[in-house]
């Protein structure tokens, strides 16, 4: 009798993803809650959006904020 273990046999053909190098940036404003000010005030907030090909996923990382004069 022969065993092989589930490491052996894959339990799902995942297609391999196009490698991507897609970088793009996005700008947000909200109206945030200043603690210090006790006021809320308008920021834009900017985020990278880039592709990780290790996860297969898109993901945001907030770059910069500031405050919007109005």
């Amino acid at each position: 009798m022969r065993y092989i273990t589930a490491s052996q046999v894959p339990a799902i053909e995942v297609a391999g993803l196009p490698p991507r190098a897609e970088v793009h940036w996005e700008t947000d404003k909200r109206v945030v809650w200043n603690e210090m000010e006790c006021a809320a005030e308008e920021q834009e907030l900017i985020y990278e959006v880039t592709w990780i090909s290790e996860i297969g996923a898109w993901r945001r990382f907030l770059k910069s904020r500031r405050n919007v004069d109005r």
